[in-house]
């Protein structure tokens, strides 16, 4: 709980602050030209993947609150049973991740101001909000410039362009949705380990 708690208030109070502080485009550089807090919104998955259409966002919006329950329950699941404490990190993560871009999906439209490349968004406005419930935007803000270089001319379709690594502008979110994708990746096998295994190996450590 409290992981999710704070990624939640982290995630939120930032969003919050880049909205009400910042207009769409407007670059504040942390770190020279490596690290970049970068304002951007999308309608769609996480690093500003979409589906196109009011119709292929709603279908996200719900498809994301269906996700969170599933996600929710399993957690619960996981917690009574006393799961491997690195099991239950990582789907906090990605509970507490899924549940922060959703917040902005379902309510960021109802209770901002439209934000765009002139002026910042106005939280509770008079006018209202922008859009509906289930219809708001992602914010996004966090943006690696690490590498900017061209490809090789010998290259198939992208031969002399210019390439940015890492391209993509994202939030708090969907890093630690992120980080406990791979930590299930990385440690499954001692997470998912039968719990006569786990017994034997306690057993071996104090013989």
């Amino acid at each position: 709980m409290f992981i999710i708690t704070l990624v939640l208030l982290l995630d939120q109070s930032l969003k919050f602050w880049i909205k009400t502080h910042m207009y769409i485009g407007q670059e504040l550089h942390i770190w020279g030209n490596w690290f970049i807090i970068h304002f951007t919104e999308n309608n769609g998955m996480a690093f500003g993947m979409e589906l196109v259409g009011p119709s292929g966002k709603l279908f996200l919006s719900i498809f994301r609150i269906v996700a969170i329950i599933l996600i929710g329950i399993y957690l619960y699941k996981l917690s009574s049973k006393k799961a491997h404490p690195g099991l239950i990190i990582s789907i906090s993560l990605i509970f507490a991740g899924a549940l922060g871009n959703i917040v902005d999906s379902a309510l960021y439209g109802m209770f901002f101001s439209e934000s765009n490349y002139f002026h910042t968004a106005t939280f509770l406005s008079p006018a209202g909000g922008y859009s509906s419930f289930l219809h708001g935007k992602v914010v996004d803000m966090l943006y690696f410039p690490i590498i900017n270089g061209h490809y090789p001319e010998w290259m198939p379709f992208w031969g002399g362009e210019d390439f940015i690594f890492f391209r993509p502008v994202f939030n708090i979110a969907d890093s630690v949705i992120t980080i406990g994708v791979f930590m299930l990746i990385l440690f499954q096998k001692r997470f998912f380990k039968p719990k006569t295994q786990e017994v034997r190996d306690v057993a071996d450590m104090e013989a």
